[in-house]
């Protein structure tokens, strides 16, 4: 139902000037959806500045049972910020950083600061913030931690909730958990912070959060080999991690497609080898040290793998430039997909020595069913987790194509399940994956989760109908 001008009122109190929005065109940015699959609409988008305004407006839409859709840089993947009615409250006025201790390693933000910022005032005083994805210009720290985001830095650093020492919540009855806890340690109960993070907004809105820092790396080398056959990805993997250790911060696979497609549609990405080779591995170490001679390690390293035939060329950055060049090809490999046609996505994981297996017997499934399909795997091989997307087949209706999204969703994850694998890595439920969530998930981890839900969120305002069915 719609809302009430009485209660749009209402909310205007308590958000203050500018704080909500209801022309039809100002809510259009915060209606998109990142993949352009699904339609959204709201009666009112809150922008609240102060976590007591964002308890305000929920305690507001609670006494009327009004639905909320909490909303930080709307750059997710699953529909996870799409809403159907009721309010969509961003928190991107709530973006201050609030503060940093250099020596315990921590820094309080709220939860709209863009996660690029938080890594540049965690580099201005000489520590890292280590969370880092291609959606790091515009996405909020409040969404990466609703999502548990994963990103480039998992290998060393761990996903989000790795990150974390403590948060604080605007619980569905509009009260507020203060958990803004920055110790290391500290066992007293439950570890209520894990409740919401990953939760996707189902449970409260995570107003601020204590992260952790790290030393700033002063030396970093930023390599690209190319391989010749899948197999020895993880051959050259267990190689570094043996000779470089935890200096080992990024290790990313490139499907021989993937490059071809970027460099075909992305304006200014170019080969960085003489010929094309089947694979390739992006990698990257880095060292708090300024003397750590991580090119010598990586470059003896390289050399014993290139005696083994486990790579047959590599290519060093030998500047920023060319290392953000490196990097281009990975991070754009999903729009490259975007501009050639329709896109079938999967963001899957399966323990890192089965990484190859999945590939390999995947992509016979889906070219066994859909001759002329184009496997495009690509991601964080590292740490078992594959974007295994599948660009439609050259001359195919793209509508056409994605309507078998469903079947290549069965043969997929019916493999990913068999080798104990999860069907979301990093990308959480939403509403993409929640039909994906209720087929394989066991009856007894959604009857847990259900009986969470019910209990914190028993009207069932907060982000209803994603993870699971209302």
């Amino acid at each position: 139902m719609a809302l009430s001008d009485q209660f749009i009122e209402k909310l205007i109190a308590a958000a203050g000037d500018g704080g909500v929005v209801t022309d039809a065109a100002d809510q259009a940015p915060y209606l998109a959806e990142e993949r352009g699959l699904m339609e959204s609409t709201c009666d009112a988008v809150v922008r609240p500045s102060t976590t007591q305004a964002t308890a305000e407006v929920v305690a507001l839409c609670a006494s009327e049972h009004v639905p909320i859709v909490a909303m930080g840089g709307n750059t997710g993947l699953v529909g996870g910020s799409v809403a159907a009615g009721g309010v969509i409250l961003s928190t991107e006025r709530m973006n201050k950083v609030i503060e940093i201790d250099a020596l315990n390693h921590t820094m309080t933000v709220e939860a709209g600061c863009i996660l690029a910022d938080i890594q540049d005032a965690a580099e201005a005083e000489n520590c890292l913030f280590p969370l880092s994805l291609g959606a790091e210009g515009s996405c909020m720290i409040g969404g990466n931690l609703s999502t548990n985001a994963g990103g480039v830095g998992v290998l060393r650093y761990g996903n989000t909730r790795d990150l974390i020492l403590g948060i604080e919540v605007v619980l569905p009855d509009g009260r507020i958990w203060s958990g803004l806890n920055a110790l290391r340690k500290d066992n007293t109960g439950y570890d209520l912070k894990q409740l919401f993070i990953g939760a996707e907004g189902t449970l409260g809105i995570i107003t601020k959060a204590v992260l952790k820092l790290f030393p700033l790396p002063r030396s970093k080398v930023t390599v690209m080999a190319a391989l010749d056959d899948l197999d020895n990805i993880l051959a050259l993997f267990d190689r570094l991690r043996a000779g470089c250790g935890d200096r080992l911060t990024a290790f990313e696979m490139v499907a021989e497609i993937g490059l071809d497609l970027v460099v075909r549609h992305i304006p200014g990405a170019r080969d960085p080898f003489a010929q094309r080779h089947p694979w390739y591995v992006l990698m990257e170490l880095t060292s708090p040290s300024e003397n750590d001679d991580l090119r010598g390690q990586l470059e003896s390293a390289l050399g014993r793998a290139l005696e083994a035939g486990e790579i047959v060329d590599a290519v060093f950055a030998e500047s920023e430039g060319q290392a953000a060049e490196l990097w281009k090809i990975r991070e754009e490999i999903p729009a490259a997909q975007t501009r050639e046609g329709g896109s079938i996505k999967h963001d899957i994981s399966v323990p890192v020595s089965k990484t190859g297996e999945f590939i390999i017997r995947a992509t016979k499934l889906v070219e066994d069913e859909m001759p002329g399909i184009r496997a495009c795997p690509f991601g964080h091989i590292g740490d078992g987790n594959i974007h295994y997307n599948l660009t439609q087949p050259v001359g195919m209706d793209k509508q056409a194509f994605l309507g078998r999204w469903v079947d290549f969703n069965r043969l997929v994850h019916d493999l990913v399940k068999s080798m104990n694998g999860s069907i979301s890595a990093e990308h959480g439920i939403g509403l993409v994956k929640r039909s994906e969530l209720e087929h394989y998930a066991p009856e007894i981890e959604l009857d847990l989760m259900r009986r969470i839900k019910s209990v914190i969120d028993p009207d069932n305002i907060m982000n209803p109908g994603k993870i699971f069915e209302n």
